[in-house]
């Protein structure tokens, strides 16, 4: 079974055409790399695929049943979305925020403290659970964002900029739970600036250049970005 399909996405903000005839499929535990310069789209089919940008075109399925525009709900209950800047609500102690994505995924009450237990020590959260967001700077809010998004048992993960505000041992933690999600059958699609991390994870690249796809492949024949490739 496909984890996800995306087909002839076509995405446009205020008449402007943002992501055009974007395809690509997974299978489980497969990685998809989002690679191209900044405004190449990777966020903006980031976006889309989460529903935060409509298009206007296309579709996009988990698993071969959940399809985004005709069961949203379910859609969203297999998917899990990591941000390049933190979504956090202020009103909503760090604890709270833990406790909404719980319920939001139907986590059972044992899965639930138990995984918890172990990520926030991980992450070394033990002691900011009665915090609010505008308490914590900018890595700890990364840092329970990340907790958010691993919470969940899901098929698929969108991931942007992952490194984005943590310091190296969270980077290496979260390394050793995302390879865990990922050897358990979990798909991924990451965006990073990081290449070097990036290639250790993913099994394809795909580059994206004003919105559309420039080129595919597996990772290893991806080398760097460069100027250059706007020449090509």
């Amino acid at each position: 079974m496909r984890a996800l399909d995306v087909k002839n996405i076509q995405t446009k903000l205020n008449g402007k055409l943002l992501l055009d005839s974007i395809s690509f499929s997974l299978q489980a535990g497969e990685v998809l790399a989002l690679v191209g310069h900044n405004g190449a789209g990777k966020s903006t089919l980031m976006k889309t695929m989460m529903q935060v940008n409509e298009k206007q075109t296309g579709t996009i399925i988990i698993q071969e049943q959940y399809d985004q525009d005709e069961d949203l709900l379910n859609f969203k209950k297999h998917i899990s979305y990591l941000p390049e800047e933190p979504l956090l609500l202020t009103e909503l102690t760090v604890m709270q925020h833990f406790q909404l994505y719980a319920l939001s995924y139907d986590i059972s009450t044992n899965d639930f403290e138990a995984t918890l237990a172990r990520y926030v020590k991980g992450f070394g959260l033990t002691t900011k659970l009665d915090a609010y967001p505008e308490e914590l700077s900018k890595g700890m809010r990364q840092k329970v964002q990340t907790i958010c998004a691993f919470l969940p048992d899901v098929p698929v993960m969108l991931i942007d900029e992952p490194f984005m505000g943590l310091d190296v041992y969270a980077v290496d933690y979260f390394l050793v739970l995302l390879k865990e999600k990922i050897n358990a059958g979990m798909s991924v699609v990451l965006t990073s600036h990081q290449l070097d991390q990036v290639k250790d994870i993913a099994d394809t690249f795909m580059m994206l250049e004003e919105g559309r796809v420039k080129s595919t492949g597996d990772i290893h024949e991806f080398t760097t970005i460069t100027r250059g490739f706007q020449d090509d």
